[in-house]
């Protein structure tokens, strides 16, 4: 955050303490007469209860500054750029029109409250592909001319620096296009070998791919010669061999074209598919690939997506690589939705600590990468039915953002956007509006299906301050406000009773915040006056971030916390 904005919040800050200071605490809550303790904390203003702030008084997140850290720990945004935004009417997404959103994602102001505040975005694959979703690539040096052009690109990464945002690209390195120059003049080589031996200097691309004279599983053929091609994914993505010297050479050039450009890191897609089954070997590309970009460029930031058990994919962090998709927690099956329809927060709370061991023994440097929801899965608003569903999606989100590490938040997810099936579903437009002829709006991709959404569009949700929309925004707002959320070592305190409660206490650089997760359908109180934090017992006067689903409110009073259903607290 530049300095100046930094002094400009804390004054505003001291004033508002200032104007609040007659019969109220510090932080704008309430004071019992006689102890001059605080006796109650709402997040948005009071419900006539006794203890209840009226609607007069400040949110508490309102009072206190942002903090955000330049650093590799962030909060990223996913953005699949084809069904984004339009800006010339053709009905697929751009460069010009994901420009023209930017203020949504960060409008680079620490002082405004109309932004999501997302200090990274993770650019789905933009480099020319003859398909929608782009994961085959033509041209790793180029945009493709549906996004718009690399000059377009150059201006969405200079205002991307303005606001403060880390852009990494998704660099699909496991497979190429058929359509890719390397494999069409590699191609074209073995229809003219005839009987003989392919020969790297008549034609290196030869040893780009995986080539051979035997079919085998996985395999394609090559057409007109008498050679197959490995192809794991689709006939139309030949693998690369990334024991290739000539196509590592290659990939050098490429990463640092685009790091030279601004790019400020990698998403890297299929990591364990580099050699299928062997995971030792695909160990060792993101070994050397790591060596490369950090001699490139120290600070880029590497994510890879292994998609697979926690005890496998946490073996892949010996590579080096800041992180790894902590797919545990994804997905309807993951963690997170599997907590949420239970009765029971401890799964959560006992994996989310054990992280730091899990991860830590094979780099003590990791930066986890928790997500929800991504590109090929099907959208979290499916995951719930019943009275609780918009609650139970709401929460998700903070038990998303709130753990460690670079969290990723997929576009479309803070408005409850449905999409599941088929994966140009799960790619849908992102909903804007209700009218689809409005400008901006995007068609999607041509195979999806035609179907509502649950919940609003940002039109409507942006004025409902109860909505999903400005849900996810406190949430991230939070996150930014308190460091020790995103860089803290992890404690689960197991022996607060309550088993519908989850109590984290998160430790960064000496300081300490208290998260605290109900997930029961019911109002419960929870006894906390055991509890020390930052050298002190916890009253009021602790409470940093509000999260409430429904229209009760949270209380802390008397060393006991009383969270209505599908809840959190931070404490400081």
């Amino acid at each position: 955050m530049n300095k100046y904005k930094r002094y400009i919040v804390i004054f505003l800050t001291a004033c508002m303490v200032l104007t609040t200071a007659c019969g109220s605490t510090g932080n704008g809550q309430p004071m019992d007469a006689e102890s001059g303790q605080n006796t109650s904390v709402t997040g948005d203003g009071g419900d006539g209860a006794e203890n209840s702030l009226d609607d007069t008084q400040p949110d508490i997140t309102d009072t206190i500054p942002l903090n955000v850290i330049d650093d590799n720990y962030r909060t990223y945004y996913e953005v699949f750029v084809y069904s984004f935004c339009d800006s010339d009417g053709d009905g697929i997404g751009d460069l010009q029109g994901l420009i023209s959103k930017l203020d949504y994602i960060n409008d680079g102001d620490d002082t405004t409250d109309t932004d999501l505040c997302c200090n990274g975005i993770w650019l789905m694959p933009v480099h020319p592909s003859p398909t929608y979703h782009k994961y085959d690539v033509v041209d790793y040096y180029d945009i493709d001319p549906a996004y718009g052009t690399l000059e377009d690109f150059k201006e969405f990464l200079a205002a991307c620096e303005d606001r403060g945002i880390k852009v990494i690209m998704d660099l699909v390195i496991n497979h190429s296009s058929s359509q890719h120059p390397w494999f069409k003049e590699a191609c074209a080589y073995l229809r003219e070998l005839g009987d003989g031996e392919p020969n790297v200097e008549d034609c290196p691309y030869v040893d780009y791919y995986h080539f051979s004279r035997e079919n085998a599983s996985g395999y394609s053929k090559v057409a007109g010669a008498d050679w197959y091609y490995e192809a794991q994914f689709w006939s139309e993505m030949p693998d690369l061999n990334l024991g290739s010297e000539a196509l590592r050479e290659e990939i050098e050039q490429i990463t640092k074209y685009w790091l030279d450009m601004g790019v400020g890191g990698f998403r890297l897609d299929a990591v364990k598919e580099y050699y299928s089954g062997d995971a030792p070997a695909n160990i060792e590309v993101l070994s050397w690939f790591t060596e490369v970009v950090k001699s490139q460029k120290a600070d880029a930031y590497l994510v890879g997506e292994a998609w697979a058990n926690m005890s496998e994919y946490s073996k892949y962090y010996s590579s080096g690589m800041d992180s790894l998709f902590d797919f545990a927690f994804a997905d309807a099956e993951g963690i997170i939705a599997k907590t949420l329809k239970s009765t029971s927060a401890q799964r959560y709370g006992e994996t989310v600590a054990s992280l730091q061991e899990t991860f830590g023994q094979y780099n003590a440097d990791y930066i986890d990468a928790p997500f929800y929801t991504n590109h090929d899965m099907g959208r979290s608003a499916g995951y719930y039915v019943g009275t609780n569903s918009e609650a139970q999606t709401k929460l998700a989100g903070a038990l998303n953002l709130f753990m460690s590490g670079s969290a990723f938040l997929y576009y479309g997810e803070e408005l409850g956007m449905r999409g599941a099936g088929k994966d140009e579903n799960k790619r849908a437009p992102m909903y804007w509006s209700k009218d689809a002829e409005k400008d901006g709006m995007c068609d999607g991709p041509a195979d999806m299906d035609d179907f509502e959404m649950i919940y609003d569009s940002l039109e409507e949700q942006e004025q409902d301050d109860s909505s999903i929309y400005q849900f996810y925004k406190k949430v991230i707002k939070i996150r930014n406000q308190n460091p020790e959320i995103a860089r803290g070592d992890v404690a689960y305190l197991s022996d607060i009773p309550g088993e519908r409660f989850c109590v984290l206490k998160k430790t960064w650089e000496g300081s300490e915040v208290l998260v605290i997760f109900h997930i029961g359908e019911e109002t419960e109180e929870l006894d906390v006056s055991s509890l020390a934090l930052n050298g002190a017992g916890i009253s009021a006067d602790s409470v940093r971030g509000v999260l409430e689903t429904g229209t009760e409110k949270i209380t802390v009073e008397d060393g006991k916390v009383t969270m209505p259903g599908f809840s959190a607290l931070v404490l400081k």
